[in-house]
């Protein structure tokens, strides 16, 4: 199998046909073998049924129908551990990016011997809010990790066997899939695309909240060390703030009232020792859920293609991420 084309879908019946159609014209005019993999993230409408419709005209289409919805992220990994190509697409089935930019990330593949060739936006799509929101995170990400990722970059991307592999090697359970890219290492090529804005984003703003959070806490422990170096500082500005008032109390006789600034004192450190104690809390909840070693997707069912290799009677189940 020399091409494996990856998507998820999640609220997708709208674009999926087209979305075949397209990418499946793309694939041929490559004059490559290749499978198409559709990962039903537990999607609510009747993607499903339309991606088994799909499968049963086309043998080179594998439907993984997942138990439950688990996210885009662990979505898409789960459909990469199916994929045998010598190279593999990733790309969303909303149509925001052209299934066409297979044809030019294969070019640019075989121009610089890259083994990954990624789409980057030239400027963040949507409203005002999510504009800003995007450049902050970015910037906040890289200023506190180590692993530094590259701004504005799409799910779009095409991948060299041995990166897959490589990426698929992680043990991450709580995933953060720019993070992961990034980490993986290799030689990487970003290519600008325009994206299209299709409507109101799936990712609301309580789940780019969690995101953020998982992303910060999943790669970098320096929220960890910055909150020590703020407690040591507070420390030491207590102490001294101490010295000066009993100075002033035993060698000037000089007391000086203030209800009002003990409250808010007593406020402000409260208010920190609860920021301290959550910020613990949420790397020791990673900690525990890295224990657990459970699969981050549960899958119900695998309809592979003719050509998967897969052993089956008719219908395939697994658990992903063992």
């Amino acid at each position: 199998m020399e091409l494996s084309i990856v998507t998820s879908l999640y609220r997708s019946a709208p674009y999926l046909g087209e979305f075949y159609r397209r990418v499946s014209k793309a694939a041929e005019q490559l004059g490559r073998s290749f499978e198409i993999i559709l990962v039903n993230d537990g999607s609510p409408d009747d993607v499903l049924e339309i991606a088994l419709e799909l499968r049963a005209n086309d043998s080179r289409v594998c439907v993984v129908d997942l138990s439950r919805n688990f996210g885009h992220h662990k979505a898409m990994m789960t459909g990469l551990a199916y994929a045998r190509g010598t190279r593999v697409f990733l790309l969303d089935a909303d149509l925001e990016e052209e299934p066409e930019l297979l044809l030019t990330f294969s070019e640019t593949m075989d121009q610089t011997a890259a083994d990954v060739v990624f789409g980057v936006q030239d400027q963040r799509k949507g409203r005002a809010f999510e504009r800003l929101s995007g450049t902050l995170f970015y910037r906040f990400f890289n200023a506190v990790s180590a692993q530094q990722v590259v701004p504005n970059q799409l799910c779009a991307r095409l991948m060299t066997r041995r990166y897959v592999d490589s990426l698929l090697a992680h043990r991450d359970r709580e995933i953060f899939l720019m993070g992961l890219w990034a980490v993986t290492g290799y030689r990487q090529v970003a290519l600008e695309v325009r994206k299209q804005h299709k409507g109101t984003s799936t990712y609301t703003l309580p789940r780019k909240v969690d995101l953020a959070v998982d992303a910060v806490t999943s790669f970098s422990n320096r929220p960890l060390v910055l909150l020590f170096y703020l407690g040591t500082l507070i420390l030491i500005m207590s102490i001294l703030g101490a010295v000066y008032l009993i100075t002033r109390r035993l060698f000037f006789g000089h007391l000086l009232p203030g209800w009002a600034s003990t409250m808010v004192t007593i406020g402000f450190m409260g208010g920190l020792n609860l920021f301290s104690v959550g910020l613990v809390g949420i790397y020791l909840s990673k900690v525990f859920s890295e224990t657990k070693d459970r699969p981050y997707t549960v899958v119900r069912e695998v309809y592979p293609s003719d050509s998967s290799g897969l052993v089956h009677d008719g219908v395939f189940s697994r658990e992903s991420g063992e």
